[in-house]
């Protein structure tokens, strides 16, 4: 019941990757050098407030030691990179592997 549902998420974060990565080829292509924007920046533009909520909550609940060097250098990474990492791991969560005897092996 859960692969399905890691394996959605995996293919949600795959075309917020994709989506990402051409919206910095076509500033890249406009400005004439590359052009990557960070997470901070895409998350501000979508939402300001959300992560201001998310900083205080890190530094609240969790181990606030673990926003600085940890999230700040999450949030400078370009944004395509981050989802397709993310993508990466929830699909191998979600991964169901072969049988290794092979399909005509007996049982």
């Amino acid at each position: 019941m859960i692969r399905p549902v890691l394996r959605l998420f995996a293919y949600i974060a795959l075309a917020m990757a994709i989506i990402a990565a051409v919206l910095d080829a076509a500033r890249s292509v406009g400005a004439s050098h590359l052009v990557t924007t960070p997470l901070q920046e895409s998350w501000q533009s979508l939402s300001v407030s959300s992560l201001g909520v998310v900083e205080a909550y890190f530094k609240a609940r969790l181990y606030p030691v673990l926003w600085d060097p940890l999230m700040l250098w999450i949030l400078a990474t370009p944004t395509f990179v981050v989802f397709a990492i993310l993508a990466l791991l929830l699909y191998s969560l979600g991964y169901r592997r072969e049988n290794r005897a092979g399909r005509f092996a007996a049982r």
